[in-house]
């Protein structure tokens, strides 16, 4: 009875200790996914914002142009 028991308590801490670097492994992963997905979402804002200049500048030109023809 004692063999099966402590047989059973190895394969139980092997097990445990078998989670664990699993557990880390993807501790590690979800850091590195937070990381990438924020360097994302800093290269979509500065996107969007360099658009919107863009688009004013055009609506600014074209502005410009009405104007000059006009006169």
């Amino acid at each position: 009875m004692k063999e099966q028991l402590e047989k059973r308590l190895a394969e139980l801490k092997a097990e445990f200790e078998s989670g664990q670097k699993v557990m880390a492994e993807l501790e590690t992963k979800q850091a590195n996914l937070r990381d990438t997905l924020l360097r994302i979402s800093g290269a979509i804002q500065i996107l969007e914002e360099e658009i919107a200049k863009v688009s004013a500048e055009e609506e600014n030109s074209q502005e410009i142009v009405k104007e000059e023809i006009v006169n």
